[in-house]
């Protein structure tokens, strides 16, 4: 498998599942600054111009974050990444969805890429404001969620991997995470996987 990444991007999720798992793959660097992602190198192998993107054994490219991460859970049952019982696998896929869809896509986007949410750059501090406050609002969901649990699920699944890349952003943009939601990042930052990550992506 090829793994297309960027350091300290929402990537760095797929990329600890990648090491949970414990198989062979190759990790490389998309340089998003430079805007690596819009070149044809990389928008021949995926044409969204976003990371992460898995390039499979057979070939076949997947993206998208939940997609990604749900095809490796399910097509590596041995490194335990969803929980048997059904109800607890949609939970894990609706935590992972919240984290991605909205903490990461309207919370933190509005933050990063103000720009791209409004014409008027007059406009892109409001932006930006109301970017952190959806994020706070869903980091107190999650804190909810996480209350008297060690992962999101009990055990470590694919929501936590979601859930950590969220945590990771949350100190660039001056935002103190909730007792649960700290304790959890503190978890994850003491998995070996997650640390061998950090030291991959030059963020240790």
């Amino acid at each position: 498998m090829k793994f297309y990444f960027a350091p300290g991007a929402c990537s760095i999720g797929i990329h600890i599942l990648l090491e949970e798992i414990g198989k062979p793959y190759e990790a490389i660097a998309v340089n998003l600054r430079e805007g690596e992602q819009y070149k044809p190198g990389f928008t021949a192998v995926n044409p969204k111009s976003k990371v992460p993107t898995l390039a499979r054994d057979d070939g076949t490219i997947l993206t998208e974050y939940p997609a990604i991460a749900y095809w490796l859970a399910r097509s590596n049952p041995f490194a335990n990444l969803l929980p048997d019982d059904v109800d607890q696998q949609a939970r894990a896929l609706e935590l992972m969805d919240y984290a991605v869809a909205t903490i990461h896509m309207q919370g933190f986007a509005r933050q990063f890429r103000s720009g791209n949410f409004t014409p008027n750059a007059a406009d892109e501090e409001t932006v930006k404001a109301k970017g952190k406050e959806i994020a706070e609002k869903g980091f107190a969901v999650l804190d909810k969620a996480l209350e008297n649990k060690e992962y999101a699920v009990g055990k470590f699944s694919i929501a936590d991997s979601a859930i950590f890349f969220v945590c990771f952003w949350a100190g660039r943009v001056g935002i103190v995470l909730p007792g649960n939601v700290a304790a959890h990042f503190a978890r994850m930052n003491a998995r070996p996987s997650v640390q061998r990550v950090l030291q991959q992506e030059g963020l240790a």
